[in-house]
């Protein structure tokens, strides 16, 4: 293994200006994400969930699947960890990291269920294969084989044959994230970054710069 304490990069490509960046944290949320998918970021969307299991923080990278009434969406098992670690303490956080872009985004906030219609629609858009995928896996269970998932898929194909869009199981649909917290981090030379945090408040968010 290479020595990690020799692995260095210098961070140069931009600044983050209080007196420039968006007063709207969601606004600028979508200004840097539409400016990673410019730059052909790989999978911008991809964020890091972190949860709490217990006592302790789990994580693990999800797709954002929209940013709707101020709310970050994504779609999941209800029955895997993270959905039932949401179940007992819906507090999370989500992470945006674009190095090509020496960006990072941080959130903080409170997950709820997306209703019932719009986790319909959403699932009945995905992939036919995906649909089946998501009826086929018992997410997060302990399971013998892969054999197992491929033979339940071959199954589901003749339950669901001829039709393109099937229902969705009631174990699957989308979390909302209600965002309490947005940090904006942009590389700098000399480890001199800069950080933006946005707080919520009763009348909106509150702007204050963070030392690196």
């Amino acid at each position: 293994m290479n020595d990690l304490a020799t692995i260095r990069k210098e961070y140069s490509k931009a600044s983050l200006d209080a007196a420039t960046i968006s007063k709207d944290p969601i606004q600028q949320f979508n200004i840097w994400f539409n400016e990673a998918v410019t730059a052909n970021v790989p999978e911008p969307n991809a964020m890091n969930l972190s949860t709490v299991n217990g006592g302790r923080p789990a994580s693990r990278i999800v797709l954002l699947k929209g940013v709707e009434n101020e709310m970050f969406v994504f779609y999941t098992n209800y029955q895997s960890n993270k959905g039932k670690e949401l179940e007992q303490n819906p507090d999370c956080s989500l992470t945006f990291f674009w190095p090509e872009l020496e960006r990072q985004i941080r959130i903080e906030g409170v997950a709820t269920h997306v209703d019932a219609k719009r986790s319909d629609e959403y699932f009945q858009s995905r992939l036919r294969g995906a649909q089946i995928g998501a009826w086929a896996s018992p997410q997060s269970s302990v399971i013998k084989d892969r054999l197992l998932l491929e033979e339940r898929a071959k199954q589901l194909e003749e339950k669901f044959k001829g039709q393109e869009k099937l229902p969705r199981p009631q174990q699957w649909g989308g979390y909302e994230i209600n965002p309490l917290l947005i940090e904006f981090w942009q590389g700098r030379p000399n480890r001199l970054h800069d950080r933006i945090v946005f707080i919520k408040v009763d009348d909106g968010w509150k702007m204050s710069r963070l030392a690196p």
